[in-house]
């Protein structure tokens, strides 16, 4: 595992630094110079004074000298200049640094969330990325939902991103001849079908994507409906349709997703046959292609080559846009090559539902705190959802048991928590919303206090997977901003990759992330800790660092006197500053 210690010289202005990078393998290194492209202070910075090893490892600026270096000279700029979310701006401005929420959040967008008035309403709740299911809906509805996205995004600075999940090609249910749901009692009869019905579909009937499911069950199976949720016992099969017994009465949803289980152990032989993206796939994605979406998620990942080729296949397309690939890990398949998946993609989300079905559900906690630290390990954004807030798509408040599992997951310090079925047709959208980020507020805040996180140290397994140099910077920056207690880290970044490094540090204080494009603004929305901002910036650092602070000081994010950590990928430097 690699350390980095600094070492500085101040005899005289500009300041010379050297790095030492001690390796606890068999390999060691002397001491390396880096040049001052890689680590820079300006001419002008406020002076720093050396204190002992006894005292810190670290250096703080001496506040005997008053720096001139951030003086402006009546700047022609405005305040309107810097593209920043509001509910981020207020809450800063209201609560400080300390208070803004780190824990991203997805909210499913359905029935009950779809109009302007209501995507706006989960906007200023707390709401960072919107999710549209596949599975439901038609392409013109979900078009006006990215077109309301859009225009929140213009007209009220927010950095919405837009996420697409792909319907999958696994076994699912028909959509209830157009009811919203259906409930099934305990012992009723239900028939599972092949066949094609339209909006006449008789009662007490279920629709199934798959042609030889009536060939693949046999009498006695298991049929479990979304993970369990509603569950049948096969009790005859008659041609084309198969006859259950509902045994877990439940709540029944269109599209929801079917296994069968056969003497205790999931039938999956025909599931595994089956491919990844299906031909309706394929087309949803040239519509989100089309759509400039943010991030598209993959349902049923079984390898790393799926999302390759996906990655390969949008770069072919829309070769300007930059959209990222989100691997579900929900199956068994994930999970036996679950390295190689999150390696290849931008991100991952842990779908306890249908991943609840395809494993022991004692095992189900220990397989999200493994991809949760794999993401992390890996440095890519990691989504727990499903079923965080069930009970609240019918009541106002939520169970305490699911308190505890959301805040589990916060504990976890996942990049970001998941609404479903309680944002997409719950009574109590908004309210659902709130739980989520009043729980991962204290959560976060408790974890800060009693200090039970630890700065993350990359493994030595990664080294090819995270660039040396920018991975130990960005380390270095966030245990400097703890150990000093800074207020805020600022990153400047145009591929938004020095940014997630320091988000996977996880340091107490937020990070400011200005980039200058608004697609990849919103794609760090996704990312724990980052507060994204749109900036036009140039290479010329001090330039950049004088503009930034007068327009985040003219919208009142800031005061003098803040201690601001600064790290680039312009220049890849540390910068100790006191702002202005």
């Amino acid at each position: 595992m690699a350390t980095m210690t600094t070492s500085i010289t101040s005899q005289s202005l500009p300041l010379r630094f050297s790095f030492s990078i001690a390796l606890s393998q068999s390999h060691t290194f002397s001491a390396i110079p880096f040049s001052r492209r890689h680590l820079h202070l300006s001419r002008r910075a406020p002076s720093l004074s050396t204190i002992s090893a006894v005292q810190s490892d670290v250096l703080v600026p001496d506040e005997t000298k008053t720096p001139t270096f951030w003086a402006l000279n009546a700047p022609n700029l405005n305040a309107e200049a810097i593209e920043m979310d509001r509910v981020t701006e207020a809450e800063l401005k209201e609560n400080g640094f300390r208070s803004t929420h780190r824990t991203k959040i997805v909210c499913t967008i359905g029935p009950r969330t779809c109009g302007f008035e209501e995507l706006e309403a989960l906007a200023v709740g707390g709401m960072n990325v919107a999710r549209i299911n596949m599975c439901h809906g038609t392409l013109e509805w979900h078009q006006k939902v990215i077109e309301h996205v859009r225009r929140l995004n213009e007209e009220k600075g927010f950095a919405i991103a837009v996420m697409m999940d792909t319907e999958g090609s696994e076994i699912h249910m028909g959509d209830l001849g157009g009811a919203p749901s259906a409930k099934a009692e305990d012992g009723e009869i239900w028939t599972f079908t092949v066949r094609t019905f339209g909006l006449n579909c008789p009662e007490r009937t279920i629709t199934v994507n798959y042609d030889g499911f009536a060939e693949d069950v046999k009498v006695g199976d298991e049929l479990l409906v979304d993970g369990g949720m509603v569950r049948f016992v096969v009790t005859e099969k008659i041609g084309p349709d198969v006859r259950c017994c509902c045994t877990d009465p439940g709540l029944l949803l269109p599209r929801a997703n079917l296994t069968f289980w056969r003497n205790g152990s999931l039938v999956r032989e025909r599931n595994a046959m089956l491919p990844t993206i299906s031909s309706k796939d394929w087309l949803d994605i040239d519509f989100g292609i089309a759509e400039g979406i943010d991030f598209i998620a993959v349902s049923f990942v079984k390898s790393a080559e799926v999302i390759k080729h996906l990655k390969s296949y949008i770069a072919a397309r829309s070769p300007e846009r930059n959209i990222a690939v989100i691997a579900k890990i929900e199956s068994i398949d994930s999970l036996k090559n679950l390295d190689e998946i999150i390696i290849a993609s931008d991100g991952a989300m842990v779908a306890r539902g249908d991943l609840g079905a395809q494993i022991p559900l004692e095992q189900v906690p220990s397989v999200q705190e493994k991809i949760v630290q794999l993401c992390r390990q890996f440095n890519k954004p990691v989504i727990v959802a499903s079923q965080l807030l069930e009970s609240m798509i019918e009541y106002p408040i939520p169970t305490r048991a699911e308190v505890a599992d959301v805040s589990e997951a916060v504990r976890q310090q996942a990049d970001a928590v998941m609404l479903s079925g309680e944002s997409a047709m719950g009574q109590y959208p908004e309210k659902a919303l709130a739980v989520l980020r009043t729980v991962s507020l204290r959560i976060e805040k408790w974890s800060r206090e009693d200090k039970f996180h630890s700065t993350f140290e990359p493994s030595t397994l990664l080294s090819s997977v995270c660039t040396g140099i920018s991975g130990e910077i960005c380390n270095a920056a966030a245990k400097l901003a703890n150990k000093l207690k800074a207020d805020a880290l600022f990153v400047y970044t145009k591929t938004g990759h020095m940014a997630s490094l320091l988000s996977r540090s996880r340091p107490d204080c937020p990070v400011f992330a200005f980039t200058p494009t608004s697609s990849l603004r919103r794609r760090l929305n996704l990312h724990w800790g980052l507060m994204p901002f749109c900036l036009g910036f140039s290479d010329d650092m001090e330039s950049n660092l004088n503009r930034t602070f007068f327009l985040v000081k003219a919208r009142g994010m800031i005061k003098s006197g803040d201690l601001i950590i600064v790290v680039s990928d312009l220049l890849q430097s540390i910068q100790v500053i006191k702002a202005p």
